[in-house]
Parts: C-alpha cells; structure tokens; sequence
C-alpha cells in the first residue's frame, strides 16, 4: 500500500518532462500539463481543418452534420445561460468546453490530464472571473458595474467583494477536486485490479464524468455572466 501512495503521490505532481537551456529561480522545465496541452491544441486544430474542409450547403455530409450538431448544441447552450446579448461570448466559451472536454478525458488514452495540475484549472478560473467582470462592464459601464457591488443594498458591499475571489476559487476547486479524485480511483483500481474490472469505471470516470465537469464549469461561467450583465 506503502508503494502505492508514492506513485499516486508522484504521479499527482506537475512534473518536468522537458528542461530548458535557461534557469529562472532554479532549474526550469516544460511540465507534462503543458505538453499535454499542446497536444489537445495540435489534435483540435487538426480535427477543426479536417471537419471544415468541402463544406457544402446543399448537400452536406456526416462529418459536416457532427460539426453543425456540436455548434447547435454549444449556441443552444451559452443561449439559455447568456441570451442574445452574450453572443459575442460564445466563440470564448465554446473553445473553452472543446479544451476541457479533451483534456478531462485524455485519461482514457493513457495520457495525464492537464486539468490535474492545480495550475491549469486556477489560470482557466482566473481568466473566466476577468472575463465575468468585463462582460459586466462592458453591459453597464465602470459606475454601474461598481453600483452593483452594492445591490441589493449597501450593507452587502463587502459580501460582493469577496465573490470576486470565491466564485474563481469555486470554479478551480470544483474542476480540479474531481479530475483529480477520478484521476486516484483509477490508479488505485489499476493497482488492485489491472486486467478487466478498471474498463467500465474508466469510461465513467474519464469520459463521461470528465465531459460532464467541462459542461458544468463552462455553464457556471456563463451564468455568472449572466449575473454580471444583469
């Protein structure tokens, strides 16, 4: 049990798999997060030209038809969460659900998932609430957007305040909490049980539970969006 703890210990670090000629405050390294995403960046953008090639109006084909349900359902989505006002969102936020819903479920082709590095899931928190409160500026204005920071009335100022810091902390926690706790079950499964008994809790917990945390981070951006915008 003892040998176990370590590789799963070791595996949950955000390891250096390529040294740089440089150092910056010690010895410097690209991480396997970041080589990970460079491998969901290369295998979307390959997928993206190859469904987007011989597009037809008329008489469109199965590749196309996956392409044009899979944008239907993002713009259904961000439209029931956002309305017609956030529009201009959706390209951000749809490219945001393709990355996660990747990298959740790179786990079931042996790779590690860049959103098991607390790093990862913080930066897409962080850029999510920038994004959260520009949209509430851009709809009200700089005075409006500090008025509602006193809505429903003065009292609460300091409450709001401090949602600037809990709703990005919410969405890295809740993103990161459950890779990683999916990421533990799997390899103590593989540890106990490596032939037969990991398969069926793999596609659970790798694809459909990893798809569903990218529908679910993604959709709580959006009503938080919403919330600024209102």
């Amino acid at each position: 049990m003892g040998n176990i703890s370590e590789e799963i210990a070791e595996n949950l670090g955000s390891k250096g798999v390529i040294p740089l000629p440089f150092e910056i405050l010690g010895e410097t390294s690209i991480t396997n997060s970041v080589v990970n995403t460079w491998i969901v960046m290369v295998l979307v953008g390959l997928v993206c030209f190859l469904l987007t090639r011989n597009l037809s109006v008329e008489k469109p084909k199965g590749p196309q038809l996956a392409l044009e349900a899979i944008v239907s359902f993002a713009n259904n989505l961000f439209q029931s969460a956002l309305g017609p006002h956030g529009k201009a969102y959706y390209p951000y936020l749809a490219s945001v659900l393709i990355y996660l819903a990747v990298s959740n479920t790179m786990g079931f082709f042996g790779f590690t998932p860049p959103t098991k590095d607390i790093n990862v899931t913080a930066s897409l928190a962080l850029m999510s609430i920038i994004l959260i409160q520009v949209s509430g500026i851009r709809k009200k204005g700089v005075g409006g957007w500090l008025h509602s920071f006193m809505e429903p009335i003065p009292v609460v100022t300091p409450i709001n305040i401090m949602e600037l810091g809990i709703k990005p902390l919410s969405l890295c926690m809740r993103l990161f909490g459950n890779v990683l706790g999916a990421f533990i079950i799997m390899e103590l499964l593989k540890a106990f049980c490596a032939l037969i008994v990991p398969v069926p809790f793999s596609c659970y917990f790798d694809i459909f539970d990893g798809l569903i945390q990218a529908y679910v981070f993604v959709f709580l951006t959006s009503l938080f969006m919403n919330e600024a915008m209102e």
